[in-house]
This record gives structure tokens, sequence and C-alpha cells, in this order.
């Protein structure tokens, strides 16, 4: 397993793959890992309900949007630590899919962290809780609904068939 690990990691070096290039294929297990520790942070931005807590949110989603876990602190612990010490699972899936889900993320705590800044705290909390739902149906069962939304817009060419060839042999 851990070779599977360093291939993966391999394909994602600066040299092949450029600074900010995402990981193709991802390890599913490590973006529910992922997903699990956003909750936390989530949760904890809630509960404490300041702009800098949205900020780091936002932060950790900008960082994985840039090179996937590369760059994130998420990421890294999910790929190096929770996967092959705790869940011991590789199940790799395309990785552009991901990547527009960590958009999708990283618009909504974006949307949370101005709203908190600018003093609608209740909204920005609104707003977590959406991104808590979002990923915990990742985190608990698998179901990613960025990828879903991806799919859909690849299907309707809003997003070209050439961003992820191996998502147009998937089936609905």
């Amino acid at each position: 397993m851990t070779d599977l690990f360093t291939q993966v990691d391999e394909s994602i070096s600066v040299e092949r793959r450029g600074v900010f290039a995402f990981p193709n294929p991802v390890n599913d297990y490590a973006a529910r890992s992922t997903a699990g520790l956003v909750i936390l942070l989530a949760i904890a931005a809630i509960v404490v309900n300041q702009w800098w807590l949205y900020a780091v949110l936002t932060a950790g989603f900008a960082l994985r949007v840039a090179g996937g876990p590369r760059y994130s602190p998420f990421g890294r612990l999910a790929v190096h630590v929770i996967v092959p010490t705790v869940v011991k699972k590789t199940k790799l899936v395309p990785g552009p899919p991901k990547r527009f889900a960590q958009t999708v993320g990283l618009v909504f705590s974006g949307t949370a962290l101005i709203l908190s800044a600018t003093g609608f705290g209740l909204a920005a909390q609104i707003v977590t809780g959406v991104l808590i739902a979002a990923a915990f149906a990742e985190c608990a069962f698998g179901f990613c609904l960025g990828c879903v939304v991806f799919g859909y817009l690849q299907r309707a060419g809003v997003i070209p068939d050439t961003v992820c060839e191996a998502c147009n042999r998937v089936g609905a």
C-alpha cells in the first residue's frame, strides 16, 4: 500500500505536473478523511463565529484547489497519516471532479468569511452549515456532491469532455 501512495505522491511532483497541478487519480479515502477534518474545523468556526476561523477554513480550501494535498495541512494529514494508519484502504477516483468539489467548498467558505467579516455572523453560520452537510455526505457515505454537479456540468457540455476523460466512461 505504501508503494501506491508513493506513486500517487510522485505523480503530483512539481517537476512533472507543475506548481498548481492537482493529483489524478485521487484516493477516495483520503478525500473522505479530509472532508472529516473539514467538518471539525467548520463546526469550530460555527461555534466560535469569528472571521479569522472562517479565514482558516477558506485558506484550507484554497490550498487544496491549488495543489490537492501537496499544500494543504489537512490533505497531507489525510494522505500521509490517516489513510495509511487508520483507514488502510485505497480506492482511486478521477481527480478533476474532486478539484471542482474543493472549488465549490472554497466558494462556500469564502462566502462565509465575507459574511462574517462584514458582521453577518448568522448568515456565515448558515452557509457553513451547508458546507458541513456536503462534507458529511462525502466523509460518511462517499457521496461527493461537487463531483455529482461536475458530472452534470460535463454531460451538459459546460465542462469539456477533455477535462476528465475518465469521467466520460462513468455512467450516470
